[in-house]
């Protein structure tokens, strides 16, 4: 049992949950017990792509942490929480409510390589202890600056709201005949200032969105805090190939497990493969150095003459070394 399940995690499940679901459903339709685990952490209160690993492809985590992911999420203005979410507490106000005009403006300061102070609320820890469980004890939690990269950052426009003034269908649908419409924001009053906004952003690791999205409110003059957040993608995984946790019932009845899993294969989408010999593969798999490989240097997935999956390997000044050897067995 190797492979990938994409849940769609809904809203108020953590990431442990997710896997306990999995190992569960699992269990529950006679497969009996594997290794499980997921490919990167998501809040409770965010929706969206979670990697869950089976058998050989928990060995491949690891490299999905690293990898880039892709969010969309929307900032309130007006209040900032100790959490930088829904869930928290006021911790700031203002009456300060940003245009258009000035978001679209601002958001270039955050692309590219930015520094960023994590939320208190995090699972980092300081000494020794995880940053959240100081936070929620009352303790003040100074956390170090770090370097990430905000590969994009742009208003949404996958979802449109009618201006102002603007009705539903008599379905429930907004209508969009003869009205014009805004990117993913919801207006003031005023009609000119903006109450919240969606974003996406694409992100390397270790990048907090709640974290960007104060920044972002700070830098127009104001406070915000993240009303939603949905991660589309994870490294080679997006939202096309995730599942609701209820198409897990179907392996609970007996399914064929291949209904639901994407083969291990799949999360080496994003890292190039590099060809061996059966003499080099032979070598590779008792943890030598393979010498003479014409390829740039970086980071492969090694495969046979049959084109199984080898190991995860370096490539540097011609000679490869087993990062992560894979045993199907």
């Amino acid at each position: 049992m190797h492979g990938w399940i994409i849940l769609d995690k809904p809203y108020g499940l953590g990431s442990t949950d997710a896997v306990t679901a999995v190992k569960r459903a699992f269990r529950q339709g006679g497969f009996g017990k594997f290794k499980v685990g997921h490919g990167g952490t998501l809040d409770p209160l965010a929706t969206g792509v979670l990697p869950i690993a089976l058998g050989e492809a928990t060995k491949l985590t690891g490299q999905m942490l690293n990898g880039d992911k892709t969010y969309d999420f929307t900032v309130r203005f007006g209040v900032e929480t100790d959490t930088l979410d829904v869930e928290g507490k006021p911790v700031a106000e203002s009456d300060v409510r940003p245009t258009l005009a000035e978001i679209e403006a601002v958001l270039p300061r955050f692309t590219g390589p930015i520094e960023q102070v994590p939320p208190a609320f995090s699972a980092l820890k300081v000494d020794g202890h995880r940053a959240y469980d100081l936070a929620r004890a009352g303790e003040t939690v100074e956390l170090a600056s770090r370097s990430v990269t905000v590969h994009a950052l742009t208003i949404s426009h996958n979802q449109l709201v009618p201006r102002a003034g603007g009705g539903p269908s008599p379905d429930g649908a907004s209508s969009t005949r003869g009205q014009e419409m805004d990117p993913c924001l919801r207006r003031g009053a005023d009609g000119d200032r903006v109450e919240e906004i969606t974003l996406s952003a694409h992100v390397s690791k270790g990048t907090y969105i709640r974290s960007l999205a104060r920044d972002i409110a700070q830098a127009l003059g104001t406070v915000g805090h993240v009303t939603m957040l949905r991660r589309s993608q994870a490294g080679p995984f997006g939202l096309a190939q995730a599942i609701s946790l209820d198409k897990l019932d179907e392996i609970r009845q007996g399914a064929a497990p291949e209904d639901v899993i994407l083969p291990f294969e799949a999360g080496l989408a994003d890292i190039p493969a590099l060809d061996l010999t059966p003499d080099q593969a032979r070598r590779l798999r008792m943890g030598q150095v393979v010498t003479g490989i014409a390829a740039h240097d970086g980071r492969y997935w090694a495969r046979g003459s049959d084109d199984a999956p080898l190991a995860l390997v370096s490539l540097s000044d011609h000679e490869v070394r087993v990062v992560r050897g894979f045993n199907f067995g």
